[in-house]
């Protein structure tokens, strides 16, 4: 579906660099868009992950694989999923099933030789940019973005927003969420000095407050949604039910195709998963006297 995943391409002067390659399901796409460029892959030197759900990530084996000077940059808590990836796959494949293949593609390991492992704080010389890296957890415990002078790359931790007047919604997907952790992203984020911000989902939009607020806000519904059926002793069925109808109520509200667009992006019921998970293990940490 156009619309839904996006990569983003710049030439580094030491070749392309691509942020966020997609899911290998997405390659030919990907590879349309460079010749749009007058490039092929093999003009890639370097693949920027954000972070390594699939649909950020899942080609860069296969690109690796067929490009054998380019590698890939990615955070530490991610690297060993890059490497050795058989297990976020098949966790993923019970999630999705027989439509695995489909949806997301193969993901190929990558050597470890072949990717440059991030802690956030960096300045990577990269050609003739400098690009800083800002670890960036909330969505994923292996998310970071890239910032190139007035662009930043925000991978999902600035949420969905499929057009400009859709109000941004957090991604909530099992199994990293933590609501605090990812508005303390959002601070350091929205304080940047840059101009525009590059979403994987979807599109470019402009560093203003609006953006970050309405994230923000949208978060606090949804978790609060999903509470309040928790609280109410419901089950995951009948919270993803009610949570999916108001969310897919308001996303047409806003334009009538986001709600295909956006189930395609990010569909309700994995966010209900998210929050759920989140409410439990939070429900299970010891509480201090005052809290």
């Amino acid at each position: 579906m156009p619309g839904v995943i996006a990569s983003y391409v710049f030439d580094t002067g030491d070749g392309l660099a691509v942020v966020d390659t997609g899911p290998t399901s997405t390659l030919g796409p990907l590879e349309a868009g460079l010749a749009g460029l007058g490039a092929t892959l093999d003009d890639v030197r370097h693949l920027l992950l954000t972070h390594i759900h699939f649909d950020h990530a899942g080609a860069a084996g296969t690109i690796l694989a067929r490009v054998p000077f380019a590698r890939a940059y990615v955070h530490e808590r991610g690297a060993p999923h890059l490497a050795s990836p058989e297990r976020l796959y098949a966790s993923a494949r019970q999630i999705y099933g027989e439509h695995m293949e489909r949806l997301w593609g193969e993901m190929r390991p990558i050597d470890p030789e072949r990717l440059t492992i991030l802690n956030g704080g960096e300045t990577l010389k990269v050609g003739t940019h400098h690009i800083q890296v800002a670890y960036t957890p909330g969505h994923a415990v292996h998310h970071v973005t890239y910032r190139d002078g007035p662009e930043l790359y925000v991978g999902d931790v600035a949420g969905v927003r499929l057009t400009t007047d859709q109000t941004t919604r957090a991604p909530t997907p099992p199994p990293d969420i933590d609501l605090e952790r990812w508005r303390d992203s959002v601070s350091g984020l929205r304080a940047q000095d840059v101009e525009r911000l590059h979403l994987a989902h979807f599109g470019t939009h402009a560093q203003e407050p609006a953006h970050w607020d309405g994230l923000l806000a949208t978060m606090d519904i949804d978790a609060g949604r999903v509470r309040a059926g928790l609280d109410a002793g419901q089950d995951f069925e009948t919270i993803s039910a009610a949570f999916s109808a108001t969310l897919m109520a308001e996303l047409a509200a806003e334009g009538p195709d986001l709600p295909a667009r956006y189930d395609f992006a990010c569909p309700p019921w994995m966010s209900v998963q998210g929050l759920m998970r989140y409410w439990q293990r939070r429900a299970a940490r010891p509480q201090s006297v005052g809290d």
